[in-house]
């Protein structure tokens, strides 16, 4: 037994797929459990095949997959993201966007839920309470997009811009919900502010 090549210790065949192999290897070690000159000797085996296969890779003469040169490492999990899928988010989006943890996520809204409900409850919405908390939460945007990439001027910029469409999109859509909103007793400038803070809390936690 001792003249056989790796291959037929294993009893497979010189082409086989690193799985037939592996496979091999494993059933024979469950067979010869306690057999300690015997195991050896297939791991042997094995271990001759898997440097073989790697010294036919470096010649260019086949292809060996991750696991077989790296055998210990556990495979990767099947639901990674697919690159192709990535790739079809255009690049300016994909510098855009941002994959935020969950205290990233959170913070900003802590911040604006107690805006909005200063927002709500401060009696009649004056004006002033509602243009000081935009400030105030222009102010947070800018902060927390900071954060990110230090990019002071491009913070300020997102923040603005977030303001301006919260606040035209909450204008349009107060324009049409106008009797609902008297039934909640909230005005439509309350509205807008509070819509614009959800804007703003988007940008602040997805944008970077």
């Amino acid at each position: 037994m001792s003249d056989q090549n790796p291959y037929e210790k294993l009893g497979v065949s010189e082409d086989a797929s690193f799985d037939e192999i592996q496979d091999a290897r494993n059933r024979l070690l469950e067979q010869q459990v306690g057999e300690g000159k015997n195991l050896e000797m297939i791991e042997a085996a094995y271990d001759a095949i898997l440097m073989e296969r790697l010294r036919m890779r470096q010649e260019g003469k086949i292809k060996v997959p991750e696991r077989i040169r790296f055998p210990d490492l556990p495979e990767q999990s099947t639901t990674k993201e697919n690159p192709i899928i990535s790739q079809r988010s255009p690049a300016w989006l994909q510098r855009m966007l941002d994959q935020p943890s969950l205290r990233e996520v959170l913070l900003p809204g802590v911040w604006y839920a107690g805006l909005s409900g200063v927002t709500v409850l401060y009696p009649g919405g004056g004006d002033q309470i509602l243009q000081l908390v935009l400030v105030i939460g222009a102010g947070i945007s800018t902060y927390f997009l900071n954060q990110k990439e230090g990019k002071i001027f491009r913070s300020v910029i997102f923040s603005f811009v977030s303001l301006i469409a919260g606040l035209i999109v909450g204008g349009f859509l107060a324009g049409f919900l106008q009797q609902e909103l008297r039934l909640i007793n909230l005005s439509t400038n309350q509205f807008s502010t509070v819509l614009t803070f959800i804007v703003m809390w988007l940008v602040s936690s997805f944008l970077r």
